[in-house]
C-alpha cells in the first residue's frame, strides 16, 4: 500500500522566507494601488520565488497494515468453577474465537487470569492483568477488550483509563442466591470458663426463595466437638455467647447448614482461633508438717503472678496436747470445712505434700476431694515417709484415685531420678534428663523413696532399683500425680549441682491443670506458606500415616515421620484456602490455610458495578450471558457507541507500520526560476504596451 503527503525543505529560514512574503505583498499592492495591469502577474512571479525557497517535496511511502488487537479477558478464578458459570465462559469464549477467526484485520489476544490460593488471597486482579497484557501493545493497534467474568473483581482502580471500549460479558444467572456467613467481631483472647460474646451476621443474596429466607441454623463445634446448633435469623447483626473449654489455642468451627439450591457453600464456614486463658489459677496447698520442701512448692508457685495460692500448713495437729488456749495462738485454724466442702470447686489443684491421716480431715471431705477429681480436679501428692506408713493417706478414701499402693518399704540410700523409657515419651519429663560422660544423670542424688507397687498411670520418672518416682494418671475427668518422694527441695538447695527441679514441679502443676501444651496424645499443626506441618505427640512407640481431609471434602494420607522420641512430624502441601481437618484415631485437629472465607467468595452473586466506571468511560456495555447468546460483535468507528442491547463493538484503528519513504521536489528549482522570470516579463510586456 502506497501513501502520498506534501512536506516542505526549506533553502532557508521561515523567517527569512516570511519577511521576503510580506515584502512581495506590499509590492503587489502597490502594483494594485497604482493601477498596474501586470500586478496579478507579479504576484505569480513572487508565488513562484516563494515556492523555490521553501522547497516543498513529494512522500511517498509504502506502508503496511497492522491488525486491529482485540484483548479477551477469561476469568477462571475459583468462584468461576461454581453452577455452571464454566460453561459459559466456555460457550462465550467460542463464539468470539469463531467471529474473528478469519478476519485478519484483527489480532484476538486471550488473557486468562487466575486468583492465587496461597495466603495472600489477593482476589481477582482482572483489571491488573488486562492492564499489563495492553502495555505490551501499542496503544494505536489497541480495538478494544472483552472481560467474561461474574463482574466481582478486586481491582477497578488498576485501571482508569483504556483506549478502545471494555466490554463485560456477565457470567451467573438471575435466579441465583446465596448465603453468607460473616464474622464481625473475633477476639484473639478470652478467659475459661466464661462468656466472651461474638458478633456474626448470616447475609443472603441473590433471590433468596421464600420458604428459605429469613432464617438459618448456624453449627458450632471447638476443637473438633459439637458446642450447639442454633436458629438464627439472617440480615441482621447476633450477638452469640461462647464458653471457652480449655487453656491455649481453642479452634471455633461455624457452620450454617446448606440450603438446597445455594449457589456455594464455601462461604458458609468460618473459623476462628481464641487463645483461652485463665483469670487466675487457684492452687490449694496443704503442708502436712514444716519442713524444708515446703518452700520449694512455694517459692514455685508463688513466682507466677498468675496463681492465687492458698497454702495451709499444720503446725498443731490434734493429738499435740500442749495446753495453749486456742484464742492464744497466732495462727487461724484450718477451715477444713471451707475448703473442702464450700469451695472446693474454686480451685483448679490441690497439693497435698507430706500430708498424713491425722483426723484433721474426715472420711467425708475426702470423698468430696475423690468428687473433685473425678469431675475434672486435679491433685498432686508429693509424699514423704508417712505414705508408708499407717498414716498414709492411701488408707483413706484418697485410695480411689491414687495409681499406686505403698508396699511399707522406704529406700533411704543415695540414687540419682531418672526418666525411663516413657518419660523420654511424655510431655512433662521429657527433655528433662541431660547424661554426663558416664552415661549418668547430670544433676544430684536424692536419699529418700517411697516403695510402691503402681496399679494404673504411666510411671515417667524411677529411683532406686528403678522403682517408681512419679507416676502421672488420668481419673474419668481429672489428673492425678504422684512424686513417692519429698526431696525435690535437695535440687533446688543445689545439692551436688542440683536439677530442674523448678521445671519439674511446674509441668506436673500445668499437666494436672491440663494444659494442652503438656497433653500425651496431641495432633497438631501449623501454617508456613502453602505447607502445612503437622506434629504428632503420643506414648505409642508406632505411628500410623496421618488422615487429612481437603476443604472440597477430599481425603488423603500423608507419611509421618519420627523426629525425637514421642513426637512425629509429617509435611503436606495445601491443594487451596480453607479448612483442613486432620485425623488419627481419636485425636483430631483442624487447621486454616488461608483465610477460611477468600475474597472469590465473600459475594459470589454476579454484578457489573463493580466495572461500570471503566465499562461506561470507554463506552463499552455489559451484558449477561444468561440473558441472552453471545452478543454479536460489529466494527465501528471511533468515538461512536460501541455497545446495544445484543451486540458489541469493537474499533478499526487503521493501524500501519511504513516500510519505506521516498521524497521528489513537486518541481525542479530551475523551473521555479524560469516561471518566475516568465511572469516578470510578461507583466513588463503588458503594461509596456497599456503605457503606449
Amino acid at each position: 500500500m502506497m501513501d502520498s503527503s506534501i512536506t516542505f525543505t526549506p533553502l532557508v529560514s521561515w523567517v527569512l522566507i516570511w519577511v521576503f512574503a510580506v515584502v512581495c505583498a506590499l509590492g503587489v499592492w502597490l502594483a494594485f494601488y497604482r493601477g498596474l495591469y501586470g500586478w496579478w502577474l507579479r504576484a505569480l512571479a513572487g508565488v513562484c520565488l516563494l515556492l523555490a525557497l521553501a522547497g516543498p517535496m513529494i512522500n511517498q511511502e509504502e506502508r503496511e497494515g497492522l491488525s486491529n488487537v482485540v484483548f479477551v479477558v477469561v476469568d477462571d478464578s475459583e468462584s468461576q468453577r461454581i453452577s455452571d458459570r464454566g460453561g459459559q465462559i466456555d460457550a462465550a469464549l467460542k463464539a468470539i474465537q469463531s467471529r474473528f477467526s478469519g478476519d485478519a484485520t484483527f489480532d484476538l489476544r486471550e488473557v486468562r487470569f487466575e486468583n492465587d490460593t496461597d495466603a495472600r488471597d489477593s482476589g481477582s486482579l482482572i483489571m491488573s492483568a488486562l492492564s499489563q497484557a495492553a502495555a505490551e501493545v501499542a496503544t494505536t493497534r489497541i480495538a478494544g477488550a472483552i472481560v467474561i467474568s461474574d463482574g466481582r473483581i478486586h481491582d477497578e482502580v488498576a485501571l482508569t483509563e483504556f483506549p478502545a471500549p471494555v466490554h463485560l460479558l456477565l457470567t451467573g444467572r438471575d435466579d441465583d442466591w446465596d448465603k453468607r456467613l460473616e464474622l464481625i467481631n473475633a477476639p484473639s483472647f478470652a478467659i475459661v470458663d466464661e462468656e466472651v460474646i461474638l458478633r456474626l451476621r448470616i447475609n443472603e443474596e441473590g433471590a433468596v426463595p421464600a420458604d428459605k429466607a429469613g432464617q438459618s441454623i448456624l453449627r458450632i463445634a471447638i476443637d473438633g466437638d459439637e458446642y450447639g446448633t442454633f436458629p438464627l435469623p439472617t440480615d441482621r447483626e447476633l450477638e452469640l455467647p461462647i464458653k471457652l473449654k480449655h487453656g491455649g489455642i481453642n479452634v471455633l468451627q461455624f457452620n450454617v447448614l446448606p440450603e438446597d439450591g445455594e449457589l456455594t457453600q464455601r462461604n458458609n464456614n468460618a473459623v476462628l482461633q481464641i487463645n483461652g486463658v485463665r483469670d487466675r489459677l487457684r492452687v490449694l496447698l496443704v503442708s502436712g508438717e514444716p519442713h524444708s520442701g515446703e518452700r520449694t512448692w512455694r517459692n514455685l508457685l508463688k513466682s507466677d503472678n498468675a496463681v492465687d495460692l492458698v497454702h495451709f500448713t499444720i503446725l498443731r495437729p490434734p493429738e499435740k496436747l500442749d495446753g495453749v488456749p486456742v484464742n492464744e495462738l497466732s495462727l487461724i485454724a484450718f477451715p477444713v470445712r471451707q475448703l473442702f466442702s464450700e469451695k472446693i470447686d474454686e480451685f483448679d489443684l490441690i497439693i497435698f505434700d507430706r500430708f498424713k491421716r491425722r483426723g484433721m480431715l474426715s472420711e467425708r471431705y475426702l470423698r468430696n476431694v475423690v468428687d473433685y477429681v473425678r469431675d475434672g480436679g486435679a491433685v498432686l501428692v508429693a509424699s514423704g515417709e508417712y505414705f508408708a506408713s499407717a498414716e498414709s493417706i492411701h488408707r483413706t478414701e484418697l485410695r480411689e484415685i491414687l495409681p499406686a499402693v505403698p508396699t511399707g518399704r522406704v529406700f533411704e540410700e543415695g540414687y540419682k531420678p531418672r526418666v525411663n523409657d516413657l518419660g523420654e515419651r511424655h510431655p512433662v519429663t521429657q527433655g528433662l534428663q541431660v547424661n554426663n560422660a558416664d552415661g549418668e544423670p547430670d544433676w544430684g542424688r536424692w536419699f529418700k523413696l517411697i516403695d510402691a507397687e503402681p496399679i494404673s498411670g504411666d510411671v515417667v520418672m524411677t529411683g532406686a532399683d528403678d522403682a517408681p518416682l512419679l507416676i502421672l494418671d488420668r481419673v474419668d475427668e481429672g489428673r492425678v500425680a504422684l512424686m513417692l518422694s519429698d526431696q525435690a527441695w535437695l535440687w533446688s538447695h543445689g545439692y551436688e549441682g542440683g536439677g530442674p527441679q523448678l521445671e519439674l514441679l511446674r509441668r506436673i502443676a500445668h499437666w494436672a491443670m491440663q494444659e494442652p501444651d503438656l497433653e500425651e496424645e496431641r495432633l497438631n499443626a501449623t501454617v508456613d506458606g502453602t505447607d502445612v506441618i503437622v506434629t504428632r505427640r503420643s506414648l505409642l512407640d508406632d505411628q500410623r500415616d496421618l488422615l487429612v481431609e481437603n476443604p472440597d471434602g477430599t481425603t488423603r494420607e500423608i507419611e509421618m515421620k519420627q523426629t525425637s522420641s514421642g513426637q512425629w512430624t509429617g509435611t503436606f502441601e495445601g491443594v487451596e484456602n480453607g479448612l483442613y481437618r486432620l485425623i488419627d484415631g481419636d485425636q483430631m485437629a483442624v487447621v486454616a490455610l488461608g483465610p477460611t472465607l477468600p475474597r472469590e467468595f465473600a459475594q459470589v452473586i454476579s454484578s457489573g458495578l463493580a466495572m461500570a466506571d471503566i465499562v461506561g468511560q470507554t463506552g463499552g456495555g455489559i451484558i449477561a450471558l444468561a440473558d441472552n447468546a453471545t452478543p454479536s460483535i460489529r466494527v465501528t468507528r471511533e468515538g461512536r457507541v460501541a455497545a446495544g442491547a445484543n451486540w458489541i463493538g469493537v474499533v478499526d484503528r487503521a493501524a500501519f507500520v511504513a516500510k519505506s519513504v521516498r521524497q521528489v521536489p513537486v518541481l525542479p528549482a530551475w523551473l521555479y526560476l524560469l516561471l518566475a522570470a516568465g511572469f516578470s516579463v510578461f507583466a513588463w510586456w503588458r503594461e509596456g504596451r497599456r503605457a503606449v
